[in-house]
C-alpha cells in the first residue's frame, strides 16, 4: 500500500502528484496493465526470446 503524507496545508494537487510518482516508481500501473489479460505461458517466453535477440543485435551493432 502506498501512502503519501499530506502536511498540514498542502495543496491536494501536490499530494496527488507525489502519490503517482511514487505508484510509477513501485510499477504498481504497469504491473496492473500486465495483469488486465491473461498472457500464456508460450506467449510470455516468446515475446521474452523475441526482446533478448533485439537487445543481442543492438548491442553487436554498436561494436
Amino acid at each position: 500500500m502506498i501512502i503519501v503524507p499530506v502536511k498540514e496545508g498542502e495543496n491536494i494537487e501536490r499530494a496527488l502528484k507525489k502519490f503517482k510518482r511514487k505508484a510509477e516508481r513501485t510499477g504498481i500501473v504497469k504491473e496492473v496493465r500486465r495483469r488486465r489479460e491473461f498472457e500464456k505461458p508460450s506467449v510470455t517466453k516468446r515475446v521474452k526470446m523475441q526482446h533478448a535477440i533485439y537487445v543481442n543485435q543492438l548491442r553487436r551493432n554498436e561494436e
